[in-house]
């Protein structure tokens, strides 16, 4: 299939679709014309790339991984021994990012908690 129909199929822009390619994640055909041909196989990776990115991977991270899972049909499974410790270092990673959101989002909340509210007449004036 072209790039059109690749796109109506998997939901994702035909820029997108050469980033995956760039970034070493996607490896359609290539007709003498230097067009993109995607066979069935590349809709599926595609839905497997979306769902890591949904995870939280960087595209480096999905480059490792995706020679590495399987849909099963309830979601993606690993089936190279070494993923499983990867997949849990990625998960420490976000587990850390989280918690420095989250004390960002504190810091916020204390920072406007000691501002006005804007429901009081003085403030609606200044605006």
């Amino acid at each position: 299939m072209r790039m059109g129909e690749m796109v109506r199929r998997t939901g994702v822009s035909e820029r997108l679709l050469r980033y995956y390619e760039e970034q070493g994640l996607l490896a359609p055909e290539r007709l003498p014309s230097g067009y993109r041909v995607y066979g069935d196989a590349d809709v599926d990776t595609v839905r497997r790339i979306r769902a890591l990115l949904a995870a939280g991977l960087p595209t480096a991270t999905i480059a490792q991984v995706l020679p590495c899972v399987r849909d099963d049909g309830a979601g993606l499974a690993p089936v190279c021994p070494d993923l499983v410790a990867q997949l849990r270092g990625e998960r420490e990673r976000i587990t850390h990012a989280i918690k420095d959101l989250q004390a960002s989002q504190g810091m916020l909340d204390t920072i406007i908690a000691a501002g006005p509210t804007g429901d009081d007449d003085t403030n609606q004036q200044a605006a």
